[in-house]
């Protein structure tokens, strides 16, 4: 699993990208890193029975004025770390997230994400990171053979072209 996709979303080193999509009834956000979608019911439906686990968690979302807060509960246990590391430990299923998206400008979204795992962690801790807009397509994240095989792609297409 990749960081970027969270909760909480991390930046990463490369394809950090995000499209932010809302309806009436739901928020989308579609991570380019990995490809992956994270749906966030806003119908104030209650969380999911704790016995049905997610590797992104059980989303619940609702506006507090003009701040988007999602509450995900249900995180699947596993031995990888959610946040980006192979690190036995770094949460489990008592992983509790709550996110706030807050426009600050047009082309800014104040991101802040507090993580209780009362397992694993102390006390909770809190992240927060400026999400830039960016005018770019977001596009399907795929691996290229580290782009050695581009050449003879683009090479082939071109002989066709003539």
């Amino acid at each position: 699993m990749f960081s970027q996709v969270g909760p909480p979303m991390f930046p990463g080193n490369y394809n950090d990208n995000y499209l932010i999509q809302q309806t009436r009834d739901y928020v989308l956000i579609r991570a380019e890193m990995g490809d992956i979608v994270r749906v966030i019911p806003l119908n104030g439906r209650a969380h999911l029975p704790s016995a049905i686990r997610q590797w992104t968690g059980d989303p619940v979302g609702h506006w507090e004025g003009d701040t988007l807060v999602v509450d995900s509960t249900n995180f699947r246990a596993t031995p990888r770390s959610r946040f980006g590391v192979v690190y036995d430990g770094m949460t489990d299923e008592n992983l509790h997230v709550v996110e706030r998206f807050t426009r600050e400008s047009p082309d800014m979204i104040r991101y802040k994400a507090t993580v209780d795992d009362p397992t694993v962690y102390s006390q909770p801790w809190t992240v927060e990171i400026a999400m830039n807009q960016v005018k770019d397509r977001l596009f399907e994240y795929a691996c290229h053979e580290g782009n050695y095989g581009m050449t003879g792609i683009l090479g082939g297409y071109r002989a066709q072209e003539k």
